[in-house]
């Protein structure tokens, strides 16, 4: 097996057990525990956030001196683990304990990305963020279709079996290349660039930060819309399946598709600075078309979102690996990571009570107006960077 195709696979595998109960968590915490307060998931997807973006860093720097591969061995067996803990649980205090420490160990697959790209030359890097963006964005859909059955079909709280058979997986597959390559424990200590020298700048790109913030923006923005999304359609559709409810939600990952496939056929290569632009720009058209209570609307917005959403976040985890440098690579995508994640934290704070508030209709506009000052920051801070390549811009 290359190296490469087991990345992909060990990252496919990932994403579908840690979305299955993304788009579902009001009906999860409504049927096992009797919660059904709107407050309690965001409080709740924001502290599974908070766990993943604290602990990464760490991660990244464990790997500065263990290999990958090892470390995820140790670190996915823990997780799997404490996912058959939670499958037990019964009280709710004692699933968020649980959870939380399985994301603690979880946290390390993350390493993925900014290996494959270590692995990769900087003029690749737009294709290698392309295809993850697609794995990610199926993932979606596989984790929808079995959250959703298994919500509908099944006991919900099977999922965490399925979370742990996941981590057995990983397990095999690491153990396996491990054996097969002689990989060694422990990481090897200099790292070079793409020209063979040693990295020249020990403490990385300070722009790091800067985009961080647009990154953080942005995430706020587009997680605004997704934890009570399955309420919102079913609300509005008339159509209480949650099975329909998680293809509808899953829209952008086949927008993905197809934004990966005209990528690949770009004849004239944009600048990552303006494609953020384009990006946030009909991200508020799409968000908008969706806060419009018609089934139609919605679907025609998730296609528009989806397509945002995909170049988007491509082109700024692009911009990430080109302000950086390899030795930095796994340390600057933590970064980045927690300013993710801390935009994914503040949504799921926020959510709740605008729902509680305002009703579900109202995180769309929230999202529009993110995405308008995400757009007004980014000028801001990469405005002198931007302008060349927007006059030179090809269509999208």
């Amino acid at each position: 097996m290359k190296l490469k195709h087991a990345l992909i696979m060990l990252t496919l595998v990932s994403v579908v057990a840690d979305t299955m109960l993304l788009p579902f968590y009001p009906q999860f915490f409504a049927q096992e525990f009797g919660n059904t307060s709107p407050e309690h998931v965001g409080f709740y997807i924001a502290a599974c956030c908070f766990t993943v973006m604290v602990t990464l860093p760490l991660w990244a720097k464990v790997a500065r001196q263990v290999n990958e591969f090892p470390l995820w061995v140790m670190t996915q067996t823990a997780a799997g683990t404490f996912a058959i803990a939670a499958y037990f649980s019964t009280s709710l205090l004692s699933f968020w304990v649980i959870t939380q420490l399985m994301l603690v160990f979880k946290a390390s697959y993350l390493l993925i990305y900014p290996l494959v790209m270590r692995l990769e030359e900087k003029d690749r890097h737009l294709g290698v963020a392309s295809l993850f963006s697609v794995l990610i964005h199926f993932g979606a859909i596989g984790g929808a279709f079995l959250g959703g059955s298994l919500i509908e079909f099944a006991e919900p709280r099977s999922i965490f079996l399925i979370m742990a058979a996941t981590d057995a997986l990983q397990v095999l597959v690491c153990t396996f290349i491990i054996r097969s390559r002689r990989i060694p424990f422990r990481q090897p200590q200099t790292v070079v660039d793409a020209e063979g020298s040693e990295d020249r700048e020990p403490h990385g790109n300070p722009l790091i930060v800067q985009l961080g913030v647009v990154s953080l923006l942005f995430y706020l923005s587009a997680f605004m819309m997704r934890p009570f999304f399955s309420r919102y359609w079913a609300g509005v559709a008339g159509n209480d399946s949650e099975l329909l409810a998680g293809l509808v939600y899953a829209i952008p990952a086949w927008v993905a598709l197809a934004g990966l496939w005209l990528n690949r056929r770009r004849t004239q290569e944009r600048s990552s600075y303006a494609a953020v632009f384009q990006s946030l720009i009909v991200a508020m058209i799409g968000a908008a078309m969706q806060g419009i209570p018609h089934p139609v609307s919605i679907v025609l917005g998730r296609i528009v979102f989806g397509w945002a959403l995909f170049q988007g976040t491509v082109r700024l985890e692009v911009l990430v690996f080109e302000l950086s440098s390899r030795q930095h690579y796994a340390m600057d995508f933590s970064r980045i990571h927690i300013f993710q994640n801390v935009g994914v934290l503040l949504a799921s704070f926020a959510v709740g009570s605008v729902v509680s508030a305002f009703g579900q209709q109202m995180p769309f506009m929230a999202s529009v107006a993110g995405f308008a000052f995400t757009l007004l920051v980014f000028v801001a801070l990469f405005g002198s960077r931007l302008w060349p390549s927007l006059v030179r811009m090809p269509s999208a």
